[in-house]
Order: C-alpha cells, then sequence, then structure tokens
C-alpha cells in the first residue's frame, strides 16, 4: 500500500534530467487513457504508459515509447496487459496517474522525459510493491540497489559521435558548431562525443575540420532561450561555421531557425527534429542525434514480463544496445548522400568496441 503523498515541489531535477529537448505540444483536455492486452489472460503482466505532454502524435519522445510499447505488445501477446494514460495540458498530474496505475496493480510503470523525475520518485516510495522506470530522467533512488526505480538513459556521447563524424563530412569551410544548453557535466558528454566524432573523421579522411563551442549559460534557463540559440549561431556561422548541432532543448530552436535562415546545416538532438521542423527548415537540418526511446521501452517491458528487470538501476542504452543512431528520414535522404555508408561503418565500430568514445572533452 502507498502511504501519504507529500507535497509537490517545483524545483526540476539536474542531472541526467537535463539532457532533455522541449518537444510537443500541449493537449487542452484533462488527459486520455487506453487498455489493452494481447488476450485477456488473468496471468498477464500490467504494464502502465504515462506519456508526458502531447501523448501520442507528438513525433518525438511520446511516439517513440508509444512505438516501443505497440512492439511489445506485438512480441509478448497475452503475457501483458497494457494501460496508457496522457496527463493534462500542463503536466500538472503526471503523479496522479502513476499513483492511480499503482492503485490499480499494474506491476511496471514508465514515465515518459525527464520532467517525470521528482514525482516518480515520490511515487516509487510510496509503492514500493510496483517497479518505476523514467526514460532520460534521473533520481537517486536509482542508484540505490534495494529500490524499486529504475532510471532509462542512453549514452548520448556515442550518439554524438556519430553526427560529429556527419559533420567534418559535410562541411565545405572545416569548421562545424556546437552549442550546448546549460554549461554542466552532463552536456559536456554531447561535446566530448561529437568533437571525437569530428577529430575520428580528421584522422581518417585527412581533413582538418575544427570546432567551435558554446554554451548558452550555467542555469536551467539556458534551456530555454532560443533568443540566445540564434545569437550563439550567428556567432559562430560568422566565424565560418557551416554545420551547427545543439545539445540545448528549446534554446536549440533557435539555433535551428538561424541557421537555416543563413543556409547552414543544423543538427538536432534528442528526437528526429526534421518531423517537427517548419518546412523552410526542414530542407537545413542534416540529422539528428536520436535518442531511441523505443527501443529503451521495449527491452524494459520484455524484461519486465520475463522476471529480468534489475530495479534500483541505471541503465544505459548505447550505439550496441540500439539506443542512439543519427536520423535518416524523407527530408535529408539527399543530405546525408553516401556519408551512410560511412557512419553505419563508425557505428559498427562503436558497437564492437573498436571505437572507444569519450564521455568528458579532450583537455
Amino acid at each position: 500500500m502507498r502511504g501519504v503523498r507529500g507535497v509537490r515541489v517545483g524545483a526540476l531535477l539536474v542531472g541526467l534530467a537535463l539532457t532533455a529537448a522541449a518537444c510537443g505540444g500541449g493537449d487542452d483536455n484533462g488527459g486520455g487513457s487506453s487498455d489493452t492486452s494481447g488476450g485477456g489472460s488473468t496471468e498477464a503482466k500490467k504494464v502502465g504508459v504515462v506519456y508526458d505532454i502531447g501523448g501520442r502524435g507528438d513525433q518525438s519522445f511520446n511516439d517513440s515509447a508509444a512505438a516501443g510499447l505497440e512492439a511489445a505488445k506485438k512480441e509478448l501477446g497475452d503475457k501483458v496487459q497494457v494501460k496508457e494514460l496522457e496527463p493534462n495540458a500542463d503536466g500538472s498530474n503526471r503523479k496522479e496517474l502513476m499513483d492511480s496505475l499503482a492503485d490499480d496493480g499494474y506491476g511496471l510503470i514508465i514515465g515518459v522525459g525527464f520532467l517525470f523525475s521528482e514525482d516518480i520518485a515520490k511515487s516509487a516510495k510510496e509503492s514500493p510493491d510496483t517497479t518505476f522506470a523514467v526514460v532520460d530522467g534521473f533520481d537517486d533512488l536509482c542508484t540505490k540497489p534495494d529500490s524499486n526505480l529504475i532510471c532509462l538513459g542512453f549514452k548520448e556521447q556515442e550518439g554524438s559521435f556519430l553526427v560529429g563524424a556527419a559533420a567534418a563530412l559535410k562541411t565545405k569551410t572545416n569548421t562545424v558548431g556546437f552549442v550546448g544548453g546549460q554549461e554542466v557535466e552532463l552536456i559536456k558528454k554531447f561535446e566530448a562525443g561529437y568533437k571525437a566524432g569530428v577529430d575520428y573523421i580528421n584522422k581518417t579522411e585527412g581533413k582538418n575540420v575544427k570546432v567551435l563551442t558554446d554554451y548558452a549559460g550555467t542555469t536551467l534557463q539556458a534551456f530555454s532561450d532560443p533568443a540566445k540559440g540564434k545569437e550563439l549561431a550567428l556567432k559562430q556561422i560568422g566565424q565560418g561555421a557551416d554545420v551547427l548541432y545543439h545539445a540545448a532543448g528549446g534554446t536549440g530552436a533557435g539555433v535551428i531557425s538561424q541557421a537555416a535562415a543563413k543556409h547552414k546545416y543544423a543538427i538536432g538532438v534528442d528526437s528526429d527534429q526534421s518531423l517537427t521542423a517548419s518546412p523552410a527548415e526542414q530542407k537545413w537540418i542534416l540529422t539528428s542525434m536520436l535518442k531511441r526511446v523505443d527501443v529503451a521501452v521495449q527491452k524494459t517491458i520484455d524484461k519486465f514480463v520475463a522476471g529480468q528487470l534489475t530495479a534500483g538501476s541505471v541503465q544505459s542504452f548505447g550505439v550496441k544496445e540500439g539506443g542512439v543512431d543519427y536520423a535518416q528520414n524523407q527530408y535529408n535522404k539527399e543530405l546525408l548522400g553516401d556519408m551512410t555508408t560511412k557512419l553505419d561503418e563508425i557505428k559498427q565500430k562503436i558497437a564492437s568496441g573498436e571505437i572507444k568514445v569519450p564521455d568528458k572533452p579532450a583537455s
């Protein structure tokens, strides 16, 4: 049984949470739900998924999570019963939805996105017999071996290595840029991987590409300042950069818009940002560093149903696990051209361990 619910506080967690991009729009209703199972077996394991604002149809984290859920349902059939919930327009009832699933006997509850971090930790403490998992979020509870909370993270440096290689292959000026949001250790992982990918192409292709680096600030506001993103993009373009990669959340929207306005290439982050960009921007988005939320969700459900899920853990999904990748779609097919052969070769080398990707920038 759950204990008395704590009072909700407004501060967001710093940590893995800082890597999330602000994608998807709100919904004016009070939330929605659906409940399905493969065959209605009374012994089916019950899995609940709470999407973030926007729910299905956001062409970002929520849709990716839904794809993982559908894949798990298809594979597991009547071994699993699932229920999907969507929060209200401002997301203020995230915890309430998770608590309702716990009360209804759902054994695994997944919260999609870093904004769940604080609430899911509270729900986990109040429902110790339920296993919780947060996608791309973090709480110290995940590090306690006897806890019931799992943090599903990603090896951002490996995905950033791939798009760094893409930037180095694409540039005509031999100058590319990196724009980070808040200057913290976690975003440094993106920077480290990106620079290492550029360096790899320099060494293997005989190029001499340099990387310009700027951060939007030192507080959480650095992730929600598109004007600052435009400013930094314009600065780097003025210094010769013709490909810009951002790991800056909402600030990155300014990077993409400015790059497109100046007919320079941008690289998105977390989700395939070509899918939510304007037509004018789509033609200038070279690719995006993808976090494969679908893979993380499906594998977590599979392990839960098989009784192999390790609670009280931080699980990281990299290239080998299928957790990070570079985006390919109808908009960037011609932009990428035949460089995909090289990028896929690099993926194999990362997966095999031949390429070791650093998680800290070289000093």
